[in-house]
């Protein structure tokens, strides 16, 4: 009796432990690619590149991790690519524009995945973004934009410098001209200081990391906020879904905006091995909490409000059954030109 008790015992600490060894073991001596699916120097390369430097740490193994940018079409190109062709066995990474998994529901033909079929770590922050613009602009505040033409500097559609403007344009009236194609927020930024165009949104976080001297020195003035809650950061700059009048307009507003909680968000593509996919989220919780990682964020200037990957894949998930009659509406908002 003793001997089959103890074989028991041996057996089930040789599962329990056989699993975290195996991670361990095809990790070692590995390399992770990071896949980040916007231009060097953007906010979202900034963040992608911090959270490199900290979650090798974190993975049994310990594998290095290197950084790549395949910019394109709001991150739809990379997305993509790692949805078709991977690879499947947790050695690469993808950081893509927090409007990516909406694009299925709004450019249903702009897309070739599904985004509650890829693997979600987490995202490192929940967002507020915000309109700017230069100091000699001529629209100096959100009620001006409604009456006055500005020209926005924008990266591709199923970004927020595309599809808010584009939605505010259709469904509240504002009259904000659209010029897309800059491959980042740094180089809309270039195009700012230069007056080819007036303004541009970007993450309240990515404007602080790239422009905080902009800011000090009141070179540029932020004019509107759009969040999906009060940013206690912002109490004096008006939101845009406060300026919607009907229940439709807000319906539709949230949906284009949920973005706004997808954040900076970090997943894998389809099929990865399940006790990867444990190790792999279990690190990344573990790097939002590294006093490492925090202080470099903070001296970075880098927001930090975590989701877990189990709470990110519930989002896209509720954003995926989102109402047609909603969707439509945005849909149409987003084809408006």
């Amino acid at each position: 009796m003793k001997q089959a008790l103890l074989a028991l015992t041996t057996l089930l600490a040789t599962g329990s432990a056989a699993p975290a060894q195996d991670v361990a073991s095809f990790y070692a001596g590995k390399t992770i690619r990071l896949v980040v699916g916007v231009d060097v120097g953007s906010g979202y390369d900034v963040n992608a590149r911090l959270l490199a430097r900290h979650m090798g740490a974190h993975i049994p193994g310990n594998p290095a991790f290197i950084v790549q940018n395949q910019p394109g079409a709001g991150s739809v190109t990379m997305t993509s690519q790692l949805y078709a062709s991977g690879p499947f066995d947790g050695t690469t990474i993808g950081a893509a524009f927090a409007g990516m998994p909406t694009i299925p529901l709004l450019q249903p033909g702009g897309s070739r995945f599904d985004p509650t079929k890829l693997i979600w770590l987490g995202n490192t922050n929940r967002e507020t973004h915000v309109t700017y613009v230069w100091h000699t602009a001529p629209v100096q505040s959100l009620a001006e934009a409604r009456t006055r033409e500005l020209i926005m500097g924008a990266q591709a559609p199923g970004s927020s410098q595309v599809d808010f403007p584009l939605v505010a344009d259709a469904l509240l009236g504002f009259k904000f001209k659209i010029v897309a194609g800059y491959q980042s927020t740094s180089k809309i930024n270039l195009a700012l200081e230069s007056g080819e165009v007036q303004g541009t949104i970007a993450a309240w976080t990515t404007l602080k990391t790239l422009s905080s001297a902009w800011l000090a020195d009141r070179k540029i003035k932020i004019i509107a906020q759009w969040a999906l809650r009060p940013n206690s950061e912002l109490p004096d700059i008006p939101n845009v879904l406060d300026v919607a009048k009907t229940d439709d307009e807000r319906d539709a507003l949230r949906l284009v905006m949920a973005r706004l909680d997808i954040g900076r968000p970090f997943f894998l593509p389809p099929n990865v091995p399940p006790d990867r996919v444990a190790a792999l989220r279990a690190a990344f919780d573990a790097t939002m909490q590294d006093p490492d990682y925090r202080a470099e964020a903070d001296k970075l200037k880098v927001d930090v409000d975590p989701l877990t990957g189990a709470e990110l894949a519930a989002l896209v998930a509720q954003v995926a059954q989102t109402p047609a009659e909603t969707v439509a509406r945005v849909r149409a908002a987003l084809e408006h030109k």
